[in-house]
């Protein structure tokens, strides 16, 4: 039996007039041995496209788009992370403060590997099954495993789904006299408003100093960013430019207007701070503001335009890169593509990279491309922002059972029912958080019953803690416990107390 072909007669085509992938469609609906779904083929062409223009244009079908929508605008319901999907595994890039997730004990660089016992990894995921996967109503439970690194095995979570909180400053206080602290969880459509209501609150406590915590903040919006950098620079500062082949070049300047222009700024970041987020340290950086700490940033310089179709979902194009005052992009190389772009950024994080001098760090091995700060300063472009004073990850100085205790689920649950168990007495002693996170202590018997607790809920023997290790797995009890009483008003200012960074920072004239 002979095989057929079937030739289609055309006109002459000319470069104006050809249309590949319209004629291919036309062969595929004519000719093809099966029927096909004419939507899903247009996504998948369009996503194809796109993984070979840059890592950050992005496709996002109607669902997914309401969704990205939602995490920045408005409340919904899950478990409350926000993702990237990288090398066919799910990777936590942030764990929205005050969500499920995030008391639950999920961080970011944890990956996702299974979701109600069901392997979600190296299965091809998509973006829109990752969400109908994780989001859903309030209080129904989703259990996830986590692969962690520098931890053996699968962590289980199981998850309380809840409404995700949509403020993006999750944390205000003074660390002591003369020093406040604001940590910015994302940059939001109402970022610029809660800043200022938090930076007010510190000056009027008489802040002369203050340390902004932008670690494991992905971005958002770059009006938001620009906003709150307005605030720490002089009239007429550049903040960043933009340029692209088909994007008008534009300048972005400091205005007059600002809370905190001449106190002492500490910027902390680390390698999930991105976009925005380098927007800001960049700028600070470049005019010599303040002082960057913690570990090179992530290396997003490049900026996104949506165009939405008429179906409700949207590209998100790059159509110009952002430069810092210096005129540096910080862009990472991505020439070698979408999953070596993000492989580099898993190697970091699993190595624990050590920076310890910024003349030697290097990405995707091209070396980095030298700039000056407005007072002269080395800078460096082509592979994030690298700190001024750089904190490596703290090496694992503990034994494995107080890692294990310390990671597992249990933790959490166990602070969870003390809290809830003894609230009463609680409250009566520590009638406010200033006062828990002054006086409250977890004793020895407490933290041998959740050392009993663990045991029983791991299936491991029950841990042998040197005094080191006591004090510290005593001090998260304390933090998570102090959570479920006064939220983050008493979480961060006990965990930051342990945070090497945060140490550095206090340091640093």
């Amino acid at each position: 039996m002979s095989v057929a072909f079937y030739l289609v007669k055309k006109q002459r085509a000319t470069p104006n007039t050809y249309d590949k992938l319209r004629d291919l469609i036309y062969y595929i609906d004519h000719y093809y041995v099966d029927s096909v779904n004419h939507e899903q083929l247009t996504e998948n062409a369009i996503r194809g496209m796109l993984e070979h223009l840059d890592p950050h244009s992005t496709y996002s079908n109607a669902e997914e788009n309401k969704a990205q929508t939602e995490a920045l605008e408005g409340a919904f319901e899950g478990i409350g992370v926000q993702f990237n999907i990288m090398n066919d595994t799910i990777m936590v890039v942030a764990a929205i403060a005050g969500g499920p997730s995030e008391k639950a004990g999920i961080r970011a660089g944890d990956r996702i590997v299974q979701v109600n016992d069901e392997p979600v990894a190296a299965v091809g995921i998509t973006n829109e099954q990752v969400f109908k996967e994780l989001r859903g109503k309030k209080g129904t439970h989703v259990k996830i495993g986590i692969l962690r690194p520098g931890v053996n095995g699968v962590l289980d979570f199981d998850i309380v789904r809840n409404v995700i909180p949509t403020h993006s400053v999750t944390s205000t206080y003074m660390i002591d006299d003369r020093t406040g602290y604001i940590k910015i969880d994302q940059f939001g459509a109402h970022t610029k408003e809660e800043f200022e209501e938090a930076l007010n609150a510190l000056l009027s406590k008489g802040m002369q100093k203050l340390i902004l915590d932008l670690r494991g903040n992905a971005g958002g919006y770059l009006d938001a960013a620009l906003r709150i950098t307005d605030h720490f620079l002089f009239q007429g500062d550049l903040i960043l430019s933009i340029k692209g082949l088909h994007a008008k070049q534009e300048r972005f300047y400091a205005t007059d207007k600002g809370l905190f222009k001449e106190g002492e700024l500490i910027v902390l970041i680390d390698e999930f701070s991105a976009s925005a987020s380098e927007i800001l340290a960049g700028a600070v950086q470049d005019n010599d503001r303040g002082t960057i700490i913690g570990r090179r940033s992530f290396g997003k310089g490049l900026v996104q335009r949506p165009f939405d179709f008429a179906d409700g979902s949207q590209v998100r194009l790059t159509v110009s890169r952002y430069y810092t005052p210096s005129g540096r992009s910080i862009q990472r190389n991505y020439k070698s593509g979408t999953i070596s772009y993000y492989e580099d950024l898993l190697k970091r994080i699993e190595e624990e990279e050590r920076e310890k001098d910024s003349l030697s760090v290097k990405t995707d091995t091209i070396p980095l491309v030298e700039y000056r700060t407005r007072s002269g300063r080395i800078v460096y472009g082509g592979g994030g922002i690298t700190p001024d004073i750089i904190v490596p990850h703290e090496k694992r100085i503990h034994s494995n059972a107080y890692y294990q205790a310390l990671n597992h689920a249990a933790l959490i649950q166990f602070a969870f029912n003390y809290a809830n168990q003894n609230k009463v007495i609680l409250t009566k002693n520590y009638p406010s958080a200033e006062i828990f996170i002054k006086r409250m202590n977890v004793s020895g018997a407490v933290l041998q019953e959740y050392l009993r607790f663990y045991a029983q809920k791991s299936g491991n023997a029950v841990p042998s803690l040197n005094a080191a290790e006591s004090k510290a797995l005593g001090t998260w009890l304390k933090a998570l416990i102090g959570r479920n009483l006064y939220q983050d008003d008493a979480f961060y200012p006990i965990i930051n107390s342990m945070d090497e960074v945060i140490k550095q920072a206090l340091k640093t004239q």
